[in-house]
């Protein structure tokens, strides 16, 4: 007899065959096999949010000309949190493969800064602020100390929160939430709340579980501040 469409593409994707026919011809909600599948998809939306989000992001400053309303507080501090994990993996010779999607995710932060920059008519201190950028994460590639690598990781997390509450701040005070890519934002939060989960899976109730779960739950302001504010942005585009 013929597989089924829909069960060779679940199965292919997302459980195993087991799992299929506990959840779809037994429909008995077996808890394990709901779990796996819920880890299978909130690993797709971690990796459309280290793929995309960025990407939409600087897409749509490119496409409306300017960047109103995003912190650079705040991306500045992405800069930090997305430039850890390289320096962490260059300093510990890791394979370019293993850590090439940070890499893509990092230059798509930098030219959203120096962007930023340029539309508000500092291009000059955009472009001082490029080499002068290289020029200290060549240093850190090629000579950081192992300490001060670490505590680098450590605080990428930390950083990436505190950027989330500089962009909400910015968004409150300014009543709108200008050039922030709602798409980018939504899979922002979907790849937070799958990270949330997949760490509570993992390591229980620890200190980083707790700052996922505080990163996703920021995530969530952001995407409702977007929806809350969407008339404002359709008057100010007016």
């Amino acid at each position: 007899m013929a597989t089924s469409p829909v069960k060779e593409f679940l199965v292919t994707y997302f459980m195993p065959t087991k799992c299929y026919e506990e959840l779809f011809v037994n429909l008995h909600l077996h808890v394990p096999c709901l779990k796996f599948v819920l880890k299978k998809i909130a690993g797709i939306w971690i990796l459309l949010d280290i793929f995309l989000v960025q990407l939409l992001q600087l897409l749509k400053i490119l496409w409306r000309g300017n960047a109103e309303g995003l912190s650079l507080s705040s991306v500045l501090l992405q800069l930090y949190a997305f430039s850890c994990p390289v320096v962490y993996a260059v300093t510990n010779s890791f394979p370019l493969f293993a850590w090439s999607e940070r890499l893509l995710t990092l230059a798509q932060t930098v030219v959203i800064t120096f962007l930023i920059l340029h539309y508000r008519g500092d291009t000059l201190t955009g472009a001082l602020f490029l080499l002068a950028y290289s020029g200290l994460m060549f240093l850190l590639g090629s000579h950081a100390a192992t300490a001060v690598v670490s505590v680098m990781q450590s605080s990428s997390l930390p950083a990436l929160i505190a950027s989330k509450v500089l962009q909400i701040r910015a968004n409150y005070s300014n009543g709108h939430t200008g050039q922030l890519s709602s798409l980018s934002v939504f899979l922002s939060c979907a790849g937070s709340l799958g990270l949330a989960f997949v760490s509570v899976q993992e390591e229980g109730g620890s200190l980083a579980t707790l700052s996922h779960i505080l990163s996703a739950c920021l995530s969530c302001v952001l995407l409702a501040q977007v929806l809350c504010y969407k008339s404002s942005n359709k008057k100010k585009s007016d």
